[in-house]
């Protein structure tokens, strides 16, 4: 009987990917993205002053500026019947009239030597957002005394 003899099956060439320089790509692709972004500031970064818990027993030197916004978003300056409608978009981030407005009630706190006091009344239905995009205005305008207020009859 003749044996046979099992020849070792030889080893099949598997190409093989050099990945380093696609390492290296990826490596100078996330340096790239790290340095071109633009960090934003966190709204929690917002320098604001809130009021005490105690209401104070001193009037404030200037009548504070009310600002209002209801359930869709509509952003409201003044009270009663001498409201002015001023921003209505809600999906609109910008508040382009409200900050007009914050801008030249700043100047005129300013130049009547008396620091800038804004109310903000908030319906309960209103996105937080809204809240958050009023209150970065009045940052713009660097008006830190802000007091949130149930007081309105909406």
């Amino acid at each position: 009987m003749a044996r046979h003899k099992k020849q070792a099956e030889m080893e099949e060439d598997q190409p093989k990917l050099d990945i380093s320089s696609l390492i290296d790509a990826t490596f100078l692709l996330l340096i790239y993205f790290l340095v071109t972004t633009t960090i934003m500031p966190r709204e929690s970064d917002v320098p604001m002053q809130l009021p005490a818990a105690a209401p104070s027993e001193t009037p404030p030197e200037i009548e504070p500026k009310l600002i209002r916004i209801d359930a869709t978003g509509a952003i409201y300056v003044g009270s009663g019947a001498s409201q002015i409608p001023m921003d209505s978009d809600a999906e609109n981030r910008n508040v382009p009239m409200l900050y007009e407005d914050l801008k030249a009630y700043a100047e005129s706190a300013k130049s009547a030597s008396a620091e800038p006091l804004v109310q903000i009344y908030v319906d309960g239905e209103a996105s937080q957002q809204r809240v958050i995009d009023v209150l970065n205005a009045l940052t713009g305008v660097e008006i830190t005394k802000v007091t949130f207020t149930d007081l309105v009859d909406p």
